[in-house]
Parts: structure tokens; C-alpha cells; sequence
């Protein structure tokens, strides 16, 4: 049985905020430092391949260090390594900020990366401890809310230390968001991992699970949705700045608002997530949005192919495609845990592994075609779009039962 969670119902407003921060924690430290990227390689006479190997440093620790913290989770519970990750953290960044060369760049923002990916993936754990179906997805749009006020906010706030001071002083800035992480995660978050549900793990049944996990069709097809998903973000994360401010002539500060625009999109559309399931059903909810998801995409490849490209145009596809983009990938999380909700640390684990690592090889392997303009950034970003909609097509192509939308803490 699992346990029930007073906690939550004392602070039921509180959650969604608290997950969402906590998750925003890592996209801050990659959206927060993207104004200032090119003044990074002036600084540290690094080119920018060198420079965004500091981004991608970031990606692979995030990714691969997954792997250690959902099993871990599941064996002592949910706080204890997010405690610890937030102190990592916060290490990187003090380490970034005293850098002296790209070189110890690159290993800082590594282990930043390694500390940053603990509230990605415990959060997710923590949400389908508590609910699963369509009011996990309801509870994943709320947190999802909260969680996409970083690439609003952190670009702006970048370029307002940029204008004003060294681009050293973002980091800082890092220190004082993982201080604030502790902060609400000790005051405000519910221990969700059941003492019995710990005591039924250990690490032989967390490799046991990752079996189970890798052997799973349905899970694996779910999880690589939302791996090539965000893959076509993290490419526009990459090479934004490089295009618009170098490329099309942008001021940090214009950047930073055009930069804004899709995770308003993004915001936007995951807020009908839990209206829209509850209507068509999670899967057709999927289906649908991968179809918008790759039109947009295609579409913006297309004009800049035959030279009909141009800023404003990129712009507003863009808005479009990351707005279905922001019906995909929490839905999909959502299903992808749905059956794993005994492991779900771990399952949260693989999925997070994955899309970490997927997004990092589509970042190396585009950036070997960087030419300074738009033309491959939106090449990768289509082919993502079209490798979504085959996995759509293959993993959903049987209707299956939709999920209940019960708390999990009130099923046995």
C-alpha cells in the first residue's frame, strides 16, 4: 500500500510552484548564460565551437548522472539526493564564475550539470507518486506553468548582467537559485517515497528495472517523443545567439524577448494539456500535436531550402511549432511513467538519460554543419519534427485504455 500524503493536502497550491522551480533550476542555468555566449569566448579567447562545448558538457552530465539519482531515489527517497544535487550545483557554478579558461569552463559547468539534473528527474518521480493519467498530465501543465517561466525570464535577466557587468556575475546568480532550491524544497516539499516502497529497492533491482525499462516498446517509443522533442529545442538553445545576435544583427537585450516568445507559445499550450486530454484522450492529444508540431517545422525548412527565409518568418513558425511541442513532451512523460509507477525514480531516470543524451548527439552532429545562419539550426529542428511523427505513428498506433485519474497515494 502506498502511503498517503498529508503534506499534500496542507499544501496542495504550493506544489505545482515548488516542482516547477525545482525543475527550472537546470533550464535556468542553460537559458540564464545563452545572452552571453559570445562575450564568454571574448573573454576567454575560445571560439565558439569551444564555447558551446561548455553547453553540451552541461547536457551529457545532466543526462548520464540521471541514471545514479532515480535509483537512488527510489532506495532513500526523494529529498535526500535532491538536497545533495542542489549542493553540487552550486559548487559548478562558483567554479564557472572563477574560471580561467574554457577549459575549466567545461569541467565546471560538467559538474553543474551532474547537480542540475536532480531536480529534473526527481520531480518527475515525485509527480507520478502522487497521480497518474490525466491528472498527472493536469498536474504536469500547472508545474510546467511555473517550469517555462525560465526561458521568459532568465534570457532577460542574462543580458540585463551582461549590459551591466561581467558575464561572471550570471553564475553567482546560480548560487543564489540553488539556495533558494533548499530552501523551498526543505520548507515546502512532502517526502513521496513511501519507507515500504524504499525498502523494496536495492541496487540489484534498480538494474533489474532498467532491464524491464529498455525492454518496454511502448515506454521506449514514449521516451525517444519526447527525447527528439526536446532535441529540436536544445538545438535552437544552442545556436540562438550565435544567429541572431551575430547572424541577423540582434542586440543581447531583442534576443532575449524574441528568445521569450516560444516558451510563451510553449506555456501557452501546455496549459490546455489537462482540458484537451480530458476531451480527446492523451494519446490522440499526442497524435495531434506531433502532426502540427512537424507542419510548422517542415514548413520553416522549406522557405529557408529555397531562399525564402527571413527573421520574422522564423519567428513566428517557431512560436507555432513550440507551441504543439508544448502538448508533446509533457503528455508523453506523463503515459511513459503510466505502467512504472513502482520504479518510477527509476523510470523517470532512463527518460531524462535519454533525452539528455539525444539532444546532446543532435547538437554535436548539427554543429559540424554550423555555418553562422539559420539554414541548419532549421534543418535539425525539422528532421527532429519528422522523427517525433514516425515515433508518434509507430508507438500509438493502436488505441489503448486511457489512464485513470485517481491520486496514486489512494491505489493500492
Amino acid at each position: 500500500m502506498l502511503q498517503k500524503s498529508p503534506p499534500l493536502s496542507r499544501n496542495p497550491a504550493s506544489l505545482p510552484i515548488v516542482l516547477g522551480l525545482l525543475t527550472a533550476i537546470g533550464l535556468f542555468a542553460i537559458d540564464m548564460y545563452l545572452p552571453s555566449l559570445p562575450e564568454i569566448g571574448a573573454g576567454l579567447n575560445a571560439d565558439s565551437g569551444a564555447v558551446q562545448a561548455s553547453l553540451i558538457s552541461f547536457f551529457i552530465a545532466m543526462g548520464l548522472s540521471q541514471l545514479v539519482y532515480g535509483p537512488v531515489s527510489d532506495m532513500v527517497g526523494r529529498k535526500k539526493p535532491l538536497f545533495f544535487g542542489l549542493a553540487l550545483f552550486a559548487i559548478g557554478a562558483v567554479g564557472c564564475a572563477l574560471s580561467p579558461s574554457v577549459e575549466w569552463l567545461i569541467a565546471f559547468r560538467a559538474l553543474q550539470g551532474v547537480g542540475a539534473c536532480a531536480g529534473t528527474v526527481l520531480c518527475r518521480a515525485i509527480v507520478r507518486d502522487l497521480f497518474t493519467g490525466i491528472a498527472a498530465a493536469h498536474l504536469m501543465s500547472r508545474l510546467m506553468l511555473v517550469f517555462s517561466v525560465s526561458p521568459i525570464l532568465a534570457p532577460l535577466v542574462g543580458s540585463m548582467i551582461t549590459a551591466f557587468g561581467s558575464w561572471r556575475v550570471i553564475f553567482w546568480v546560480m548560487v543564489a537559485t540553488a539556495a533558494l532550491g533548499v530552501i523551498l524544497a526543505a520548507t515546502l516539499l512532502p517526502e513521496t517515497r513511501s519507507p515500504e516502497a524504499r525498502s523494496e529497492s536495492s541496487v540489484g533491482s534498480a538494474l533489474a528495472s532498467y532491464g524491464t525499462l529498455l525492454r518496454d516498446p511502448h515506454y521506449l517509443g514514449l521516451v525517444l517523443i519526447a527525447s527528439f522533442g526536446m532535441s529540436s529545442y536544445m538545438i535552437y538553445v544552442a545556436n540562438s545567439s550565435f544567429i541572431l545576435i551575430e547572424h541577423y544583427g540582434l542586440t543581447p537585450g531583442y534576443y532575449s524577448v524574441l528568445f521569450s516568445l516560444n516558451a510563451v507559445s510553449f506555456i501557452g499550450a501546455s496549459q490546455m494539456n489537462g482540458r484537451l486530454s480530458r476531451r480527446f484522450g492523451l494519446q490522440r492529444l499526442i497524435r495531434f500535436a506531433v502532426c502540427g508540431f512537424a507542419a510548422a517545422a517542415t514548413t520553416l525548412f522549406l522557405l529557408f531550402e529555397f531562399g525564402l527565409g527571413s527573421l520574422p518568418l522564423m519567428a513566428a513558425l517557431l512560436f507555432v511549432a513550440y507551441g504543439f511541442l508544448g502538448m508533446v513532451i509533457p503528455t508523453s512523460a506523463v503515459l511513459a511513467l503510466e505502467a512504472h509507477g513502482r520504479i518510477a525514480g527509476t523510470a523517470s531516470a532512463l527518460m531524462g538519460t535519454l533525452q539528455f543524451v539525444t539532444a546532446s548527439s543532435v547538437i554535436g552532429v548539427a554543429s559540424l554543419f554550423f555555418n553562422g545562419t539559420a539554414l541548419p539550426m532549421v534543418a535539425t529542428i525539422a528532421a527532429c519534427s519528422l522523427t517525433v511523427l514516425l515515433l508518434a505513428t509507430a508507438t500509438l498506433r493502436s488505441p489503448a485504455a486511457e489512464p485513470r485519474t485517481e491520486p496514486a497515494e489512494k491505489r493500492s
